[in-house]
């Protein structure tokens, strides 16, 4: 089969080409975070990068993601000095500006690679289809948004994981997709939400022999083992022979934080958090009684400060088990069917479970969903009517990171282009289901799309022309709001086809 155009490259070259023209485009703190973070690791000796708070953005990415900052700052030294100074603090020289989102760029290549393997590791006709799943992702409005205007460096860490998931499509290859996802653990803690579909399909697909579950194959528990054991070692044995290990883990899992972000992510908690505001409202004409301590600090997500005026508290146990349980179901099917689909749609639900169950969870988790679903959304229409509503409430969740005016054109017209392409190019290309597909979610998937375009529009300007800055929590609510119910409706979409199929 020929080469399939536009290719992954050229994509890739028209898209760094537009993110070269964002340099100068608002950045967040994660900015400063990562500068603060290329001086630590530069500056300082390997014992003190986890003890060191000059500035409140510590160091809390494991260790891999460390070196990679010192492997980074060895270039930042040639370009500006200045920025790998620890009391430096908010410095963003030019020169420092263009050197981070540089950086972003580079080693954004890394998911190039690993798209193209995604797509090599495909044959005949799903070529195509898998093609086009690549450029969705290469071309996401959820990493420009979040990696080249917001800042941080998830496109080469989405590239590990796809590297990985590509690898788990051959027997012979198994090992190495298990390796490089321990790796990726070892870099970004937040993929542990993912952790349990691998050891599931591990287990059963390499550790286990095809022909019985009874049977273990003991050289490769050996290998798997032994390899996730050297680069864990690698990792935090330097650390551990000087006792940081407790030090590291209180960066890693801060559960003093409050159950939302200070972004509403659109999972359970913001339904929950949007109840417990109408009840507010409605308590006094109900009778219910409202804790009036409660009422300043509710849904802000303030660091320990989430609290609820009529609705009982969570706890970080009921989200863990809560995300536990709707982790295992899709599980047991894995564990029974270790195909490679099954194995995508289980990481996908994984992602599902963490994101709306967890605890204190950021609205950028939802990219944890949206990139595996990706890679299967095409399989037939019942997939893809599940992934819809996803896209779209992903992606417009996402809006409130970037609040200034001169950035406002940007995410929307690159979202809703980006909607109207693939979700036209994908529904061309998905193949007809063997199964009956859902009326009424078919119909929801449809509407739901429809009313974005309003809430977009009232929540980005007509809400600020009608109540100037008075109830300036409206527009976030009613964001993340529409956007959870889209991702309950798209997970409970999901879990029926996953099921079903």
């Amino acid at each position: 089969m020929g080469e399939i155009y536009p290719s992954l490259t050229q994509c890739a070259l028209v898209a760094g080409a537009l993110k070269i023209l964002l340099f100068p485009a608002y950045k967040s703190t994660d900015f400063e975070v990562h500068r603060n973070w290329l001086a630590i690791t530069n500056s300082l000796p390997l014992w003190e990068w986890y003890y060191e708070k000059t500035s409140e953005w510590t160091l809390d990415y494991p260790p891999f993601f460390a070196y990679f900052e010192w492997i980074m700052s060895q270039v930042a030294k040639l370009v500006d000095p200045a920025m790998l100074r620890v009391y430096n603090l908010e410095y963003d020289s030019w020169q420092t500006v263009y050197f981070q989102r540089f950086t972003v760029i580079i080693t954004e290549l890394l998911l190039v690679y690993a798209l193209q393997m995604f797509v090599d590791s495909s044959h005949g006709a799903s070529k195509r289809v898998a093609q086009v799943a690549a450029i969705s992702i290469l071309l996401s409005p959820g990493l420009l948004i979040i990696d080249h205007i917001h800042f941080q460096y998830n496109g080469c860490m989405y590239g590990i994981l796809i590297a990985s998931l590509a690898l788990a499509r051959k027997r012979s290859t198994l090992l190495w997709s298990g390796l490089l996802f321990a790796a990726l653990l070892c870099m970004k803690h937040i993929y542990l939400y993912l952790a349990p579909a691998y050891f599931v399909f591990l287990l059963r697909a390499y550790c286990l022999s095809p022909k019985s579950t009874f049977q273990i194959q003991f050289l490769n528990c050996l290998k798997l083992g032994g390899g996730i054991a050297a680069i864990f070692g690698t990792a935090f044995g330097p650390f551990a022979l000087k006792g940081q290990i407790p030090q590291i883990m209180s960066r890693l899992f801060p559960f003093s934080r409050g159950l939302c972000h200070a972004y509403w992510a659109p999972n359970i908690w913001a339904i929950y958090s949007f109840l417990d505001r109408v009840l507010i409202v409605l308590a006094p004409r109900i009778g219910l009684s409202v804790n009036s301590g409660a009422l300043q600090s509710v849904t802000r997500g303030l660091v320990g400060d989430t609290a609820f005026a009529v609705l009982p508290d969570i706890t970080p146990r009921t989200c863990f088990a809560l995300t536990l349980i709707f982790q295992i179901i899709p599980l047991v099917k894995l564990f029974v069917q270790p195909t490679w689909d099954t194995f995508i749609g289980a990481v996908t639900l994984c992602g599902y479970a963490s994101f709306l169950f967890g605890w204190h969870v950021h609205e950028k988790a939802i990219l944890l969903v949206i990139i595996p679903f990706s890679l299967i959304a095409l399989k037939d229409r019942r997939y893809l009517g599940a992934f819809r509503p996803l896209a779209v409430a992903g992606h417009v969740s996402l809006f409130p990171l970037l609040f200034t005016p001169a950035e406002f054109p940007i995410k929307t017209i690159y979202t809703i282009f980006w909607l109207v392409l693939f979700l036209i190019t994908f529904d061309r290309l998905a193949p007809a289901s063997n199964h009956p597909r859902f009326f009424l979610f078919d119909r929801f998937s449809t509407l739901y799309i429809a009313v974005s375009i309003p809430l977009i529009l009232y929540c980005s300007l007509l809400h600020g022309i009608v109540f100037g800055k008075n109830y300036e929590f409206l527009p976030l609510m009613f964001t993340s709001s529409y956007s959870a119910i889209g991702v309950v409706g798209s997970w409970v979409g999901f879990l029926v086809v996953y099921f079903t199929s």
